[in-house]
């Protein structure tokens, strides 16, 4: 029996991002783009995009679909996520920046619906994510580790989530406290390099999409793991891959190797 469609709500339509969400939602024959949504005065709010009308109305755009999408700014997102819970809809996050008080809140709202969150939802990072996990474990304390992104200008956070990830990831695999042992850049007289330290650099600069590379340095030889995205939309493909993850799931807190079955 042919499964229906999956109405989509998409949040901060009038974004980048936002735009790429609908292209890729209305390209998926099994989705449909049931509303759009975006802060009230953005230029977005009343135009039609992807053949919906942009709303500012978080409750009326999310009780039109069966899911939403956020990849906005921390404080939207938990208003959005709010909403949610009440009206028992999934989410699927791709926000990152979140304070650890937000966390929590993300953590209350997963009691009651399902949600997906992820910093990067690119199938081709998550697959780094978990190339970084064996590196470390292999390599061990005898190699330093250094974290690089690069994102376009108008990126506000730094650095990136998934350079954060990255971060969480490699000092779970090599048994550190990542808050006691992150450092963010270097100036000055730094002193020597402590061994367990690691290393967060962020750029940015003109339309740069997303790059990050984790840099093992060892006495006589480097170990590099590089991802580079070239377009929005692989970010968008991973969440629409979330979206039809989460029809039918019991509430929780989701992330990508749950989407990906790598647990």
């Amino acid at each position: 029996m042919k499964r229906a469609v999956i109405r989509v709500v998409v949040a901060g339509a009038g974004g980048r991002m936002g735009q790429t969400l609908i292209e890729g939602v209305r390209a998926d024959k099994s989705l449909a783009l049931a509303a759009a949504l975006d802060v009230r005065g953005s230029p977005a709010v009343g135009t039609n995009i992807g053949g919906v009308t942009v709303g500012s109305d978080a409750a009326t755009a999310i009780s039109a679909g069966d899911v939403l999408i956020d990849f906005t700014r921390p404080e939207g997102t938990i208003e959005h996520l709010e909403v949610c819970a009440r009206l028992g809809k999934p989410i699927v996050i791709g926000t990152t920046g979140f304070s650890d008080l937000l966390k929590k809140a993300i953590l209350r709202a997963g009691r009651k619906i399902p949600i997906a969150l992820s910093p990067n939802f690119a199938v081709g990072v998550n697959a780094l994510f978990k190339l970084a996990e064996v590196a470390a474990a292999i390599l061990g304390d005898d190699f330093d580790v250094e974290i690089v992104e690069a994102h376009h200008r108008n990126k506000v956070d730094a650095p990136s989530g998934t350079a954060l990830r990255l971060g969480e990831i490699i000092a779970a695999s090599l048994k550190r406290d990542l808050k006691n042992e992150a450092a963010h850049g270097r100036e000055g007289d730094t002193g020597v390099r402590p061994v367990k330290q690691i290393g967060f650099h962020a750029i940015r600069g003109g339309d740069i999409v997303g790059e990050h590379t984790v840099i093992f340095a060892g006495a006589g030889e480097r170990v590099e793991l590089t991802i580079r995205s070239q377009s929005r939309m692989t970010y968008a493909l991973g969440a629409l891959r979330a979206v039809r993850f989460l029809r039918g799931k019991r509430p929780g807190v989701y992330d990508m190797k749950d989407v990906l079955g790598l647990k």
